[in-house]
């Protein structure tokens, strides 16, 4: 832990120190007080922009990783549909969705749809992967046992399959969520009107370095607290499994 803030103190002494010196060219990387100054003056353009990106980002994760945890769920515990659905699932997250993003905008518009749209499924394909492949590592046993004791299909996905599933489907969740950032994010920069992304690519157009980096640490800052909140989750997850473990062992 110390020795990665210290990692982290010295790329942002280098960030700021090599252009200072003209050792890197401003235009490539512009130093991190430029940065920040730019991203301050602007801050009410980049606050607005920010609540454009997160609007569209916590839908697609409801979608994402709402619908891939359910039917990875679904899917990861019914053999016939698993063997039909899983390799289709798997080539189709093999593909490069971004070139179906020009459809997305076709179809919906250069508005927030598109986006939700494109980023809900590049997030789902993973959440949906590795949900169903957490499900087939529970013990046959607890299933059976659930079986036996009268349990409808519904009940098992939710007290028995699910709760066995969270560590790998925490993981999903991280891969998807940061994939449903990056979606979101990218397809802002292709084509839209508003968000990160757009400032990101409308800076960058007019050539202005450090309001493109400034643009560039609020999606580093998202990514960051997302992957904050997944880990807090797990360490949660990881506690209460100890303190179950403890009373049953008592």
């Amino acid at each position: 832990s110390t020795l990665r803030w210290l990692i982290v103190i010295a790329l942002i002494a280098l960030w700021e120190t090599l252009p200072r010196a003209g050792l890197i060219p401003e235009l490539f990387l512009p130093a991190l007080s430029s940065t920040l100054t730019a991203g301050w003056n602007e801050a009410g353009e980049y606050a607005h922009a920010l609540g454009v990106t997160l609007y569209e980002i916590a839908i697609s994760m409801a979608f994402a990783c709402g619908g891939g945890i359910l039917l990875g769920a679904i899917v990861g515990s019914l053999p016939r549909p698993r063997v039909l659905i899983m390799p289709m699932v798997s080539s189709l997250y093999a593909i490069p969705l971004v070139i179906l993003y020009p459809v997305f905008t076709v179809w919906l518009g250069i508005g927030s749809e598109s986006k939700i749209a494109f980023a809900s499924i590049y997030g789902f394909l993973p959440t949906m992967l590795a949900t169903a492949a957490g499900i087939q590592t529970i013990d046959p046993q607890l299933l059976i046992a659930a079986r036996s004791m009268g349990a409808t299909m519904s009940q098992r996905l939710v007290r028995v399959i699910l709760p066995a599933a969270i560590p790998t489907v925490l993981s999903g969740l991280r891969v998807g969520g940061a994939l449903v950032i990056v979606g979101v994010v990218v397809s802002e920069m292709l084509i839209s009107s508003a968000g990160i992304g757009y400032l990101i690519s409308r800076y960058r157009t007019i050539l202005d370095s450090p309001h493109v980096f400034a643009g560039v640490l609020l999606v580093l800052a998202m990514a960051i607290a997302f992957n904050a909140l997944i880990r807090l989750l797990e360490r949660k997850r990881s506690e209460e499994h100890t303190s179950e473990l403890q009373s049953h062992h008592d």
